[in-house]
């Protein structure tokens, strides 16, 4: 995928920061083919055992799978449920008609931590375009 939009967001548990809750990463517009994942630089810290995931509406975990958030430390990628120093980039998903990219945070608040997203993607409609949310 050859263009690469990132978003890094700093947890505070505050709304649309880390509350349990959903979160527009990004805005997508047209049909794509998109993979994404996020580096962490500073260790998610959570309340109870709070759990995060990236998809679309109607399909929460689509894009990445359900994730206890305090195994999501400083030098890790977040690609899968297994957050690891390196990894495997993962098959490449299509999305259509303008389908918009969420963060789910799911069972309690994440209060502290700073992950980057990366969104990589290749248009595949005249009008397909990725913006940070």
């Amino acid at each position: 995928n050859g263009i690469i939009v990132t978003k890094t967001r700093t947890y505070t548990g505050a709304a649309s920061l880390g509350a349990a809750g959903t979160t527009a990463l990004f805005t997508v517009t047209g049909d794509i083919l998109v993979n994404v994942f996020a580096m962490c630089t500073s260790e998610l810290t959570v309340t109870g055992a709070a759990t995060i995931e990236i998809g679309i509406t109607g399909n929460t975990a689509a894009i990445v799978a359900l994730t206890t958030a305090s195994t999501i430390d400083s030098g890790h990628i977040w690609l899968d449920a297994s957050p690891a120093t390196v990894e495997t980039v993962l098959s490449a998903k299509i999305l259509n008609g303008g389908t918009d990219i969420n963060e789910k945070v799911t069972t309690a608040d994440i209060n502290g931590g700073v992950l980057t997203f990366y969104c990589a993607w290749t248009p595949l409609s005249s009008d397909g375009d990725v913006v940070a949310a």
